[in-house]
């Protein structure tokens, strides 16, 4: 799908958000230039009524497209990849498949790199045994990854899908968690081979007030 116009697309992100950033890049990777809405999370704006209808979750990231408003980072990948042709798997098997490492990855990965890395960002202090416990958490979910990963290019089929898209959000904020990933050779190659996609770019060129 070529670029569309940006008024056709609206996304309420945070800047500090990995879940923001794997809609921004999606929407990146398919071309697509929306309209940026910054949510001030700091001051509450998720709780405001005008924000809980477009989304009872009161989270970012929401997408705003064609008359709908969705919400979950991963349903709006879906739906993205549904709606431009772009990123999803082919054939059932793998849709299978895909779906299964998404979810995978809010359970096992995501969840614990975000709580290290905002424990280390001193965004919401923790106990270090809990960053300890976490940080154990992050490692096993990065060697079966790395498993995964070795001798393959990427985690679903012969092509990137929403699955390496998500997942990437994820582990692209392992820096900030102190999370080394220089031991997990398979891992670092996906890395660059995803960051090569045209129109990747990193969450501060992505997450900006448009809107």
């Amino acid at each position: 799908m070529t670029s569309s116009a940006a008024a056709e697309w609206l996304i309420h992100v945070n800047p500090l958000s990995g879940p923001s950033y794997k809609v921004g890049l999606m929407l990146a990777l398919c071309g697509i230039t929306p309209s940026c809405h910054i949510v001030d999370l700091r001051a509450g704006e998720q709780r405001t009524s005008e924000f809980l209808a477009k989304t009872p979750f009161g989270q970012v990231p929401v997408l705003e497209h064609a008359g709908r408003s969705l919400a979950q980072s991963a349903s709006i990948l879906e739906y993205v990849a549904s709606v431009t042709g772009r990123f999803g798997a082919v054939g059932e098997a793998d849709r299978a498949d895909v779906r299964a490492w998404m979810y995978w990855d809010f359970d096992r990965l995501a969840s614990s790199v975000y709580r290290v890395r905002t424990a280390r960002l001193g965004i919401r202090p923790m106990d270090p045994a809990v960053v300890t416990h976490y940080e154990g958490l992050a490692a096993m979910a990065l060697d079966l990854l790395e498993g995964r990963l070795t001798g393959r290019d990427w985690i679903v089929g012969d092509a990137p899908t929403i699955a390496d898209i998500d997942v990437y959000g994820s582990v692209r904020y392992c820096g900030e968690a102190q999370i080394d990933l220089s031991t997990r050779p398979a891992i670092t190659a996906w890395i660059a081979r995803l960051e090569a996609l045209p129109g990747w770019a990193p969450p501060a060129a992505l997450l900006v007030a448009t809107a």
